[in-house]
């Protein structure tokens, strides 16, 4: 089969071309025809070389959102069945094949059947973004019904999920983005109030926007670095900080003064250990009812990639210019 093959780490040139060999399927794996995947920000890690420990052998395919059809099924498998449209996060690290591929192995745990209301493309952007957001309020933070949910970069990848499930959750959702433009996105998707970091100092919105001027119960905090410190700031005494960003060295302090719980959510971590395989296939399972239910769609960046030119859709990513999900379908 021909897929996108990077040899050595590097920039997005280092992609090519080139044929492999089609996974043989095995049991509890599914063949996935490949329709569309879409870049995060791990997979441009793994592709410049800044986690060598969860990247594939060379030839490496990348990429771990995937939306296809199912080919083959294999031993034991009983969920699918050929011509079933799925989606998942199901691979593209250390023993797994990646999406930018003309086929995919999957563990059949790991995917579930495509939302029908949305097409490939919109598909393939959820598995990460909506898993991450999904993890961090429901599984660790277990939001409740009339907390006030703080969401920082609004437009961003998981950002935008996050808006959108912590309102179908019940929340007082508000949230940061850095323009007008990312803000009128937030309000659009749902946010009940919205917030420019770049002019408003965390004191002030913290005051203006939260109960009592004390603070979110929930902080969903998709950026990391300094902002995980403006974070701890914008939480409520006995709050919840959630960090997908967490690579980094912190004064934890304001946690001890204000008995907050930090919650660092890794999403491949399945993947990676085998642990809660079958609770991603389920989370992806309620994720698709609640987007033909109309309570979850992504936003896709207005520039559309193929495979073939994988390395623009990582230069537009990493150009950090993307509004929501870079996606890319399948050419090759």
């Amino acid at each position: 089969m021909k897929a996108v093959l990077l040899e050595t780490f590097g920039a997005p040139e280092s992609f090519s071309i080139g044929e492999i060999p089609t996974p043989a399927v095995r049991p509890g794996h599914v063949l996935i025809r490949v329709a569309a995947s879409s870049v995060n920000p791990i997979d441009a890690r793994i592709r410049q070389g800044l986690m060598p420990n969860l990247a594939p052998p060379a030839p490496a395919v990348l990429h771990g959102d995937v939306a296809g059809t199912v080919e083959a099924v294999g031993e034991g498998v009983t969920k699918f069945r050929p011509g079933d449209e799925v989606y998942g996060l199901a691979g593209g690290f250390k023993g797994f094949g990646g999406a930018l591929a003309e086929y995919m192995l999957a563990d059949a745990e790991l995917i579930a059947r495509k939302p029908a209301s949305l097409s490939m493309s919109e598909a393939a952007a959820l598995p990460v973004v909506a898993l991450t957001a999904w993890q961090g309020l429901f599984d660790r933070a277990r939001l409740q019904p009339g907390q006030q949910v703080l969401v920082h970069a609004a437009a961003g990848g998981v950002g935008h999920i996050a808006i959108q499930l912590a309102k179908w959750g019940g929340a007082d959702v508000f949230a940061t983005a850095s323009s007008g433009g990312k803000l009128d996105i937030a309000s659009r998707l749902g946010a009940d109030g919205v917030i420019n970091y770049r002019t408003e100092p965390v004191e002030d919105y913290v005051r203006r926007c939260s109960d009592g001027g004390q603070g979110f119960g929930v902080v969903f905090d998709t950026v990391g670095k300094d902002n995980l410190d403006r974070s701890f700031a914008a939480a409520r005494t006995g709050g919840h900080v959630v960090a997908i960003a967490a690579r980094s060295t912190h004064d934890l302090s304001p946690l001890h003064a204000k008995g907050l719980t930090l919650h660092v959510v890794f999403t491949v971590l399945p993947l990676l250990t085998g642990v809660g395989r079958k609770h991603q296939g389920e989370t992806l399972e309620r994720l698709a009812r609640l987007a033909d239910e109309g309570h979850l769609r992504p936003l896709l960046d207005e520039p559309r990639y193929t495979f073939r030119d994988a390395a623009g859709a990582h230069r537009r990513l990493e150009s950090g210019s993307a509004i929501g999900k870079v996606v890319l379908t399948n050419d090759l």
